[in-house]
């Protein structure tokens, strides 16, 4: 029903930055929460950042003051600013939706996208 395509991911030497956009496409009337989601070689999905309608924002400790979430709610897009990258960054990088209300009412979930090569350099 709301289908997620990221975007912006690449080879980043370390220090260096990268911007990562999700667009959430469908019959979507709102989005309640978009967040940032990365996989790693033979590790498991982990979650990076979170952001809600309102702007609240949830980071994870270890890239607290190097990436900023933030989203545009009138183009349902999502971003992840990420600065100061370290080798330990590299990693597929996905978004995931929850509490999205559709057009003609009920309730629409997203299904994980392609992802991004995020791939850091050292």
């Amino acid at each position: 029903q709301v289908q997620l395509v990221e975007s912006g991911g690449g080879l980043v030497q370390a220090g260096g930055s990268l911007r990562l956009s999700c667009a959430a496409s469908g019959s979507i009337f709102s989005i309640e929460a978009m967040g940032w989601y990365r996989q790693a070689p033979g590790k498991q999905r982990e979650l990076v950042a979170a952001i809600t309608s309102g702007g609240s924002t949830n980071v994870v400790d270890s890239v607290k003051g190097r990436f900023t979430i933030y989203r545009d709610n009138a183009k349902n897009t999502v971003y992840l600013q990420m600065n100061s990258l370290i080798p330990e960054n590299t990693a597929v990088y996905y978004c995931d939706v929850d509490g999205v209300r559709l057009l003609a009412g009920g309730i629409g979930f997203g299904s994980w996208g392609q992802g991004t090569q995020v791939t850091v350099s050292s």
